[in-house]
Order: structure tokens, then C-alpha cells, then sequence
């Protein structure tokens, strides 16, 4: 089948993953809301759930392609963007009489600028990085060793991602050794968790490929960002 032919190909799967996807970037930004201790580790609540996107990432581009995942990631973008302003306008609105909770509401849900502008800026720097990282070795390797295209473009991409997003977020805001233990404990986890499900993602791979008939190599791909082409 030529790449033109493949590119056209509907798929059986590919809007459900890219569901699955947005939804927990979404649900990731809220949780971030919370600085959590677990044993040594501080980070936010989001880092629970963030680097599953990377998986989703991972599995995007090994199976259907750079593009493919390129659109995805847009997708994600537009929706993280769309509910941090609906978020701000509800939160900007008036409340009802005898409705108490807006502090609440501000302090939970009123993400600042700052915020809003360090989760889009990483979640862009991270997840094109990962994908490019994964496409281009899936090329270099031929197809093999997926644990190490999975495993190395999460320690690129997830390092653009943390370093940004607590650069931009919390240098200034946070003390410098809180700073520093939310920067190494968030990238040690997230790192950690892709590493241990590799034994999942080669199976969601696997058999991806074989129900959707495809295994994309990205030989001619334009692997600019903005662009929308398939």
C-alpha cells in the first residue's frame, strides 16, 4: 500500500485513543491543582495521570504514524486551551446569592495565567519531542527495540515537559527546595511509570497493528508542528 493510500486508511481505533487522550490531559490540568507528598515524593496531582498521554503518545506514533499523532496533539492543545478560558469566564462571572464557594472556586479552578500558560507551552515542547524522538528512531532501529524508542523519547520528552512547566509555573513562587523536589520527583515518576508499562504498551501496540492493519514508518514525513497535513 503506498503512503498516500495509508494516510487516507480509516481507522478502527484512532478516535477512541485520540478521546482517551484529551481526556486525560484534561482531567491531568485540574489535578495539578494539588501538590501531593507521597513518601520522599512531591508533585502535583496531574502527575498521577500525565505521563499516561505519553504513553498514548507512543503508541499514536509507532502505530499510525508522526502525523497522525501531530493532529492529536492539536487536538489536545485546543481542548486544554478551550477549558482553561471557559474556566476563567465562570470564574470572572458574578456569583449567585447565597452561593459561598467562590474562593473555592478560584483557588481550585481560577487557573492563573501563569499556570495556564506553563501547561500549554510544556505539554507542546513534550509532546512533539516525544513524538519526534519515537518516530525517528523507529526509523534508525528499523522496528525493533520498541522498549527503547518508548523508554528514550519519555526521558526527552518528559524532561522538556517538567523542566518547562516548573520553570514557567512555580520558579519564584514555590522555595527553591520545594522547587527542586517537585522537579526531580516529577520527572523520576513519570520516567518510572512509562518503564513499567512497557510490558502493556507492547501489547496495546501489537495488537493495534494487527487489528488496524497498519505499522507506519515515517520516511518522508514533514515533521514541522504546525503543520495539519496527514
Amino acid at each position: 500500500m503506498s503512503e498516500g493510500a495509508t494516510r487516507r486508511q480509516s481507522y478502527r481505533y484512532y478516535d477512541l485513543i485520540v478521546a482517551a487522550f484529551v481526556a486525560v490531559l484534561l482531567i491531568s490540568n485540574i489535578a495539578s491543582t494539588k501538590i501531593l507528598a507521597l513518601g520522599p515524593l512531591n508533585f502535583d496531582g496531574g502527575t498521577l495521570l500525565f505521563p499516561v498521554s505519553y504513553i498514548f503518545g507512543d503508541v499514536l506514533t509507532e502505530v499510525y504514524g508522526y502525523a497522525r499523532g501531530r493532529r492529536v496533539i492539536h487536538a489536545g492543545f485546543l481542548a486544554n486551551l478551550g477549558m482553561a478560558l471557559f474556566l476563567a469566564l465562570v470564574g470572572a462571572l458574578p456569583p449567585a446569592e447565597g452561593w459561598n464557594n467562590q474562593r473555592a472556586y478560584q483557588a481550585i479552578l481560577g487557573m492563573t495565567p501563569r499556570i495556564v500558560t506553563a501547561s500549554l507551552v510544556a505539554y507542546l515542547a513534550g509532546s512533539f519531542s516525544n513524538s519526534w524522538v519515537m518516530a525517528r528512531l523507529k526509523v534508525k532501529t528499523r522496528g525493533r527495540w520498541l522498549w527503547l524508542r518508548t523508554i528514550g523519547s519519555t526521558l526527552v520528552g518528559e524532561g522538556i515537559d517538567t523542566l518547562l512547566f516548573v520553570a514557567i509555573a512555580f520558579v519564584g513562587v514555590l522555595p527553591n527546595a520545594l522547587l527542586a523536589s517537585v522537579l526531580l520527583s516529577n520527572y523520576v515518576f513519570k520516567v518510572g511509570l512509562e518503564a513499567l508499562m512497557t510490558p502493556v504498551t507492547y501489547r496495546v501496540v501489537n495488537g493495534l497493528k494487527q487489528a488496524e492493519g497498519q505499522d507506519f514508518y515515517d520516511y518522508d514525513t514533514d515533521f514541522s508542528p504546525f503543520s495539519t497535513r496527514l
